[in-house]
């Protein structure tokens, strides 16, 4: 790029950055009410559950997974801007245990800006895509003031290895496989308060495919799985709680963390989404001890690129958490259990323990 390209910042081009400029989950859910979908026998995965993904059965060893997902930027380099937003898109179909196989992109330029940038933004995608052995056949843009980007992805799955919100049985152990935080660090990057170094640990957390954590939960036999992303760990967690009718239940002290999100939240350096989030899980969330104020922030933050929330049978589970770790998820940790709900007040319950 030239010295000009250079010198945009792509944050301050736009109001809300990453998955902290999605829709707050609340209004989306009113939007979705009480319209006709469609039915057909081979939609295996839907609307219901609120699962990462839809999957159309083709055969009985064939289904096809669908996602998209496109934001605005959380860093000022248009390159890493767009191998961010194609490993967030590309997480969709990671987690629900399949393969991506091809891409469109999803391009929102205004056209009165250096054209250059969004060639940097569509070159890192193209690298992103071409790490994830997934092609890029096509795509859309519009010219608005905002720019945004991302991909519509399509993956190839068994019909029978579906890892659903569905699924979580009681006994499961949960794992998250990348640290939280992102959203609050973002906000920082925006407003130029990010030493370089916990920058560069934000960005390595952002590029890391879910590849790897999703092919080890095949490999050991996990029940469900979401990736955790705007609506923070709070909301997809209560999510895949409400469709598996189970409670969810979590050690705080053992979430992962990026170095510099306390300092950040001690800055203020919340999203709209921490908010939003909260008014979503309001009615799920129960705490058990004296409450870390920092950590009840983190649970809220919407992830950009975030990593996987897996549930799988504890016989399985400390096989997994090693091959994670040993295979470069190294944050990865046992961070609670699924509990059964006793009765229908209880479903969908996630409980935070500062004990």
């Amino acid at each position: 790029m030239d010295s000009d390209t250079q010198k945009v910042r792509l944050t301050q081009m736009v109001k809300a950055a990453g998955c902290a400029a999605k829709l707050f989950p609340n209004i989306l859910s009113d939007a979705l009410h009480d319209i006709d979908w469609l039915q057909n026998e081979n939609v295996l995965v839907g609307f219901e559950g609120r699962d990462d993904a839809g999957v159309y059965k083709i055969s009985d060893e064939l289904a096809l997974i669908h996602t998209t997902d496109f934001f605005t930027p959380v860093v000022d380099d248009p390159y890493i801007f767009g191998q961010i937003a194609a490993t967030n898109a590309l997480s969709d179909v990671y987690a629900m245990g399949g393969t991506p196989v091809s891409a469109l992109n999803i391009v929102a330029f205004p056209q009165t800006e250096d054209v250059s940038i969004l060639k940097e933004i569509l070159r890192g995608g193209a690298d992103k895509t071409r790490e994830a052995n997934t092609v890029i056949i096509g795509g859309h843009s519009i010219d608005i003031p905002n720019i945004a980007y991302g991909l519509a992805v399509t993956g190839t799955i068994n019909p029978n290895k579906i890892k659903g919100n569905n699924c979580a049985r009681p006994g499961d152990v949960l794992i998250i496989t990348k640290a939280l935080g992102t959203g609050i660090l973002n906000n920082a990057v925006k407003f130029a308060a990010l030493s370089n170094g916990r920058l560069d640990a934000l960005l390595s957390s952002m590029l890391r495919l879910n590849m790897n954590a999703s092919q080890c939960m095949q490999k050991h036999n996990a029940n469900a799985c979401t990736d955790i992303t705007g609506f923070g760990l709070a909301g997809h967690a209560m999510q895949l709680a409400k469709a598996s009718r189970v409670i969810l239940s979590f050690q705080a002290a053992a979430i992962p963390v990026l170095d510099g999100v306390f300092e950040g939240i001690a800055a203020n350096m919340l999203t709209r989404g921490d908010k939003s989030n909260r008014d979503y899980t309001k009615h799920s969330v129960k705490t058990k001890g004296i409450v870390d104020k920092a950590i009840d922030h983190l649970i809220y933050d919407p992830q950009t690129s975030g990593g996987l929330l897996i549930s799988v049978p504890e016989k399985h589970s400390r096989q997994l958490i090693q091959e994670l770790r040993d295979s470069g998820d190294e944050v990865s940790a046992i961070v609670g259990e699924i509990l059964p709900a006793m009765n229908e007040e209880e479903i969908g319950n996630i409980i935070f323990s500062y004990e």
